[in-house]
């Protein structure tokens, strides 16, 4: 039983400006810093990678691309041409759904959260050509340049914008009228943050997912691609859990095997934003905030008050 007076006291506490809890389909507890952040559009970093993850299997459902295991060298050939490191060539969608493409992209690391391909005139470029420290498929290592290129190869096979694609074939559907998108200086949608929402439009997006795709009775993207985002893949950072589809799954028994009942996964912004799902109890949880230096927290707080 969560107890709601204590955890409105608890954020109260904390630079967390909403969050939401929805349990079987009822939003029930609200939580706002001020009257400001319900119509607020929240820059939720990258939860856009569990969405564009969305955007993916929508495109391959709508035959915009014929799998995920298409080399990610047929899109932009004349970039793969110059690479040295002929191992780039075994890159697939799937290795940058899974960030298990192999390059050099410490963003966890020396980069401090902090990509440097921001500056670049070119990023898709700027991806491609680091350094492989890791065979294709071996290793997963956080990386926002694949959710970059993911986006770009969207817009190339859909001749849309990223954020007009989603607009048609998920936010209309999902009833989400007002949000902003933001490009590089090629007119790519940012793939790895550049999306904004209302908090309670994130809450669509998460209970869209804990139904594996339907929403208000409507099939929006395939329950396969669901199932196939939120299977745990690689284990590379402790704290958070396994990678799937860019989207972030883990047990909530450690010392119990995956399972329906024991599994729970979440897409993660930096500054603490976060679509959390946990199907056993048919319950979502969306979160915004300005937790920069703890963007961890809410994942703690949720562990302690409410997955128990």
């Amino acid at each position: 039983m969560i107890d709601y007076p204590f955890l409105q006291n608890r954020l109260k506490k904390e630079k967390i400006n909403t969050f939401l809890i929805n349990s079987h389909g009822k939003t029930i507890f609200r939580y706002y810093k001020n009257k400001k952040q319900q119509q607020k559009l929240h820059k939720i970093n990258s939860c856009t990678k569990g969405i564009l993850s969305i955007l993916f299997g929508i495109a391959i459902d709508r035959k915009y691309l014929a799998s995920v295991h298409i080399p990610v060298h047929s899109f932009f050939p004349e970039l793969f041409e110059r690479q040295d490191d002929k191992r780039k060539m075994d890159m697939t969608i799937y290795h940058l759904l899974t960030m298990t493409e192999g390059l050099d992209f410490p963003e966890f690391g020396e980069w401090n959260c902090f990509a440097p391909m921001v500056f670049h005139s070119d990023i898709v470029k700027f991806i491609i050509n680091r350094p492989m420290v890791h065979p294709v498929g071996t290793h997963m290592n956080y990386n926002s340049g694949c959710s970059h290129i993911l986006s770009a190869i969207l817009q190339q096979v859909t001749s849309m914008k990223t954020k007009e694609f989603a607009n048609r074939y998920l936010f209309q559907p999902l009833g989400i009228q007002e949000y902003q998108w933001y490009e590089d200086k090629k007119k790519i949608s940012k793939g790895a943050d550049g999306l904004l929402l209302k908090a309670e439009d994130m809450m669509k997006v998460g209970l869209l997912v804990l139904k594996k795709g339907v929403y208000n009775e409507k099939r929006i993207v395939s329950e396969d691609w669901i199932n196939h985002s939120i299977k745990p893949n690689l284990m590379t950072y402790e704290k958070i859990g396994y990678y799937g589809m860019h989207w972030w799954v883990n047990k909530q028994n450690e010392t119990k095997a995956f399972s329906e009942d024991n599994h729970y996964f979440f897409a993660l912004g930096f500054g603490g934003q976060y679509i959390f799902i946990w199907p056993k109890e048919e319950l979502v949880i969306t979160i915004t905030g300005d937790l920069y230096e703890t963007s961890l927290l809410p994942l703690q707080l949720i562990k302690d008050h409410i997955l128990r």
